[in-house]
């Protein structure tokens, strides 16, 4: 096609832009397209943008947004836009990439500011997402109720709920419509167990916003709660079959009602959508490749060559509470944080973050895990040193430590991955490794939507795949080099509760304290998919739950029989 004259281009544009605004997409569209002709420019591609976002397009709008950076690369509205693109699809890591480039452009902006607040709040860095939305009252100076709903939700994730109660008290004041102030309000006191305060202020949310999704699958998370399920399960039958989220929280209430075939049924669906609605996969690839570099790094005659961090003088030291997800790492860390000593760090990113530094921190023009042989070098034998200080300046960093805790819990799933690397920085540091019935981890983790593991919980199979893929390297790494660790099975801390806690908590070296067995009274928020879970007292009905669902499990089993045999568990 040969390239437009400057008026023609012009008029498509304008074209575009007024096809856009009276809705009509495919021909805003089809002008973008014109305008563009032979050479990319900013303005019908923003418009282009726009288009595909409203279409849910996705994927091609963040590949327009991605041209109009590539013609400038500090196009702020490229940048914040990506980033929305982005966060929207829940790929927070990406996201935050754009909106810290759009801080470094545009450091008065308090849109910038606010993206960084909504991805760090999401990507479980509250105190950090904190600051941004603070950075953001004082620019504009004013009280804007949707950033108070916002900071009201930061303050929840970190537990702070009466100042977070507070904030959206003044939000519904001033902005009394705000549908979604209400919905946040209400999901705040259900997670601080306030289930009377979370109805009421769901009823003023439907009063405003009849048959509004959130509202009802708010309503139904509450009433489950309050074990009143067929109630739940109503609401939740009236958000359709197009639902991930209310398809997942169905199935979970099917299968405490006993309707195993019915909630492994939707759990399934739900499953389906994910895969559909993401276009994401198990990395099978990667995740082989990562671990078959990590076997072939960490072996014994390499290990004795490397030296080891230092233990930091009058510093918080970490405990390492590692397992697949849903193998019990949420209720160990509710135990732990239960005592005096002891401080709640969540799931933390900063192993993997670190991994993925590592070659830039040692000026190695080698990947992770081979960048570690610059420990051999004169000048980088204390690198550790300063790889141990980056973790333990971004736990200060991210507020997690509280007056007169030494230590510090961090549950990250899957941080077994990385036990060569989280042992030559914390050598000492206690490493719990919590293990559970491989299958009851797999019906565990398909009735949840978690991205952690190469995306490998997007489908039974690929779940036990990468189950038995991790526990070939953990086993590979204890016969390699010496581990501060023990194993503790979720079982004996349900059926053996004292006796359990008293061996954890004698391995990492503190203090035996009753109010470890009272986890429930522990009012920290888990900002986990486990934190209703762990504000119940101990039961055992997730013991074995895996029976109910053998006729679904084929491909699991063939998976992991081996593993569940050696682990001491049968089928």
């Amino acid at each position: 096609m040969n390239e437009l004259s400057p008026i023609v281009a012009e008029d498509a544009l304008k074209a575009a832009a007024a096809a856009f605004a009276s809705g009509s997409l495919l021909e805003a569209e089809r002008f973008c397209l014109d305008s563009l002709t032979e050479g990319d420019k900013a303005e019908p591609l923003r418009v282009l943008v726009q288009v595909y976002s409203a279409q849910k397009r996705f994927k091609e709008a963040e590949a327009a947004a991605r041209r109009c950076l590539a013609l400038s690369a500090v196009d702020i509205w490229a940048m914040t836009t990506l980033a929305q693109l982005l966060l929207s699809q829940g790929r927070l890591r990406e996201a935050e990439v754009q909106a810290r480039n759009a801080v470094r452009v545009a450091p008065r902006l308090a849109q910038s500011h606010n993206l960084m607040g909504m991805i760090t709040t999401e990507a479980q860095a509250p105190v950090v997402g904190e600051y941004h939305y603070r950075r953001v009252l004082s620019l504009t100076g004013g009280r804007d109720p949707v950033l108070l709903a916002n900071l009201a939700w930061n303050l929840k994730s970190q537990g702070r709920m009466a100042e977070s109660r507070a904030l959206y008290q003044e939000c519904v004041a001033a902005a009394p419509h705000l549908v979604q102030a209400w919905l946040g309000w209400a999901r705040m006191e259900e997670a601080d167990r306030n289930f009377d305060a979370a109805s009421e202020v769901l009823a003023r949310a439907e009063a405003l916003a009849p048959g509004h999704e959130g509202v009802q699958r708010a309503r139904a998370t509450v009433l489950g709660r309050m074990g009143q399920h067929e109630a739940s399960l109503a609401l939740l039958e009236g958000l359709g079959r197009n639902n991930r989220d209310a398809l997942l929280e169905k199935g979970r209430l099917l299968d405490r009602m006993g309707r195993y075939e019915e909630a492994w049924a939707a759990w399934t669906q739900a499953k389906q959508q994910i895969r559909q609605a993401t276009g994401d996969s198990y990395k099978a690839g990667p995740a082989a490749d990562l671990v078959r570099r990590l076997r072939r790094f960490f072996v014994s005659s390499r290990i004795e060559l490397l030296p080891r961090a230092t233990q930091r003088e009058g510093a918080a030291s970490p405990i390492f509470v590692l397992g697949f997800p849903r193998s019990g790492t949420t209720l160990m860390e509710q135990t732990l944080s239960s005592h005096s000593q002891i401080a709640a760090g969540d799931e933390l990113p900063l192993v993997t973050q670190i991994a993925g530094l590592l070659p830039r921190m040692f000026e190695s023009p080698l990947s992770y895990p081979e960048a570690l042989t610059e420990l051999w070098m004169g000048d980088r034998r204390t690198g550790l040193d300063h790889v141990r200080d980056y973790y333990l300046q971004n736990v200060t960093d991210l507020g997690i430590l509280r007056d007169g805790s030494g230590l510090f819990t961090d549950k990250m799933p899957l941080n077994e991955t990385h036990l060569g690397l989280i042992s030559l920085m914390f050598p000492r540091s206690p490493l719990l490794h919590m293990r559970r019935h491989p299958l009851d981890v797999m019906v565990s983790v398909f009735s949840n939507h978690m991205t952690h593991g190469f995306f490998c919980a997007y489908d039974l199979a690929t779940a036990a795949r990468h189950y038995a893929l991790i526990d070939q390297l953990i086993r590979h790494y204890r016969a390699e080099m010496a581990l501060n660790l023990v194993e503790i099975r979720y079982e004996d801390l349900v059926q053996a509760q004292e006796a359990t806690v008293r061996q954890a908590l004698g391995f990492v070296g503190v203090a035996f304290e009753p109010g470890c067995l009272s986890f429930t009274e522990n009012r920290r928020y888990a900002r986990t998919a486990s934190y209703a879970q762990v504000s119940e007292p101990l039961y055992d009905r997730s013991i074995g739950r895996y029976r109910n669902y053998l006729p679904f499990l084929g491909p699991a089993i063939a998976q992991l029989q081996e593993v569940i045999a050696r682990m001491g568990y049968s089928v």
